[in-house]
């Protein structure tokens, strides 16, 4: 299988992966209907791959991009259009993505050496792309300010048609800087990807510790419930005996210090516990940054050499050579013999 091949597959899959998460999440909401997402994502992934076999990274971005989207769609014709037509709510979601599909079709040749880049491009680019972005913004904050939710369903409809063409017209005229934004999006995520495997040590002496302490504190608050004659955690419903999937949660929540007040601490004792749970969550953040970092310098300075060595670091140790005084390869030591030294002594004396 060619390189190029499996990396479409891995596209493919990832889009229709994304695609399937996002038109499951917006079922039933009233303002765009999974199988015209599904559609919308298999349409523009089939032209993408006629026009750009090459073109990886585009369809990862394009993907991503899509699926912010269709969010970005959700919630504005909720809040803008709420009583649209639904076959006008179909409509406009497709309008940009016809949009810009016919964009890249219509400019393939110009398009090409974009979409199958392999390296981010440097920022001289980032005014111009900022443009075409805050043009896209202004349509959506005119959509949510100006009261169209108050007009009656037929005007709503003609609103969220005439909005999305508008932006359909944005994205057609900026196609190259939007296909530029979704290949630079995708190589960022790539090069992170590449950063967060060279992590793996740090992430995964982290996560197990985490887990460590998870487990403990959890047994801990087990333990501590059954030993004691009356119950010592609480719901919004009363006091309540803590089975151990309850700690779990509790032990989570409190690490993590996010407190959804579902379960609550009321006994001494596994309030102090939950206290140094806290404690030690806290030190164990700053352990995994410490290590996170350190990873990295040593990283760098195994792979840059003393012209790239950290501010602060340790210097190289001497060799065996230099540090008994001795000559190393290639050089004499600065270190001048005893002998040597009285025989000079005497030869000025």
């Amino acid at each position: 299988m060619s390189p190029s091949l499996r990396g479409w597959l891995r596209s493919v899959g990832f889009t229709l992966a994304l695609s399937l998460l996002v038109a499951a999440g917006v079922a039933g909401g009233g303002q765009v209907s999974p199988g015209v997402v599904l559609g919308a994502a298999g349409l523009g992934l089939g032209v993408l791959y006629s026009l750009f076999p090459h073109g990886m990274h585009f369809a990862f971005g394009t993907a991503n991009g899509f699926a912010v989207y269709a969010c970005l769609y959700v919630f504005m014709g909720r809040a803008g259009f709420p009583d649209a037509a639904p076959w006008a709510k179909a409509v406009g979601f497709l309008l940009p993505v016809a949009a810009f599909l016919a964009a890249v079709w219509a400019r393939r040749s110009a398009l090409r050496a974009l979409a199958e880049a392999r390296r981010p491009f440097d920022t001289a680019h980032l005014p111009r792309m900022m443009r075409f972005l805050l043009a896209l913004a202004a349509i959506g904050v005119v959509s949510m300010v100006v009261p169209e939710g108050r007009m009656p369903g037929p005007a709503q409809t003609v609103s969220l048609l005439a909005a999305m063409t508008a932006v359909a017209v944005v994205v057609a005229a900026s196609v190259r800087d939007v296909v530029r934004l979704l290949v630079d999006v995708a190589l960022i995520f790539e090069t992170m990807g590449r950063r967060l495997g060279r992590l793996a040590v740090p992430i995964t002496a982290f996560v197990t510790v985490y887990a460590l302490l998870v487990i403990t504190f959890a047994s801990f608050y087990r333990i501590a419930d059954g030993l004691s004659a009356a119950p010592v955690f609480a719901s919004p419903a009363g006091p309540f005996r803590l089975d151990f999937a309850d700690a779990l949660h509790f032990s989570v929540a409190t690490l993590s210090t996010v407190g959804y007040g579902d379960i609550r601490p009321v006994g001494d004792g596994v309030r102090v516990l939950a206290s140094l749970q806290v404690l030690l969550g806290q030190l164990l953040l700053l352990f995994g940054f410490a290590e996170i970092m350190r990873s990295t310098r040593m990283r760098a300075w195994e792979h840059g050499g003393e012209a790239e060595r950290p501010s602060g670091g340790a210097p190289p140790r001497p060799s065996r050579g230099n540090q008994l005084g001795k000559p190393a390869e290639g050089g004499e030591s600065g270190a001048v013999p005893a002998g040597r030294r009285r025989a000079s002594a005497g030869e000025g004396a």
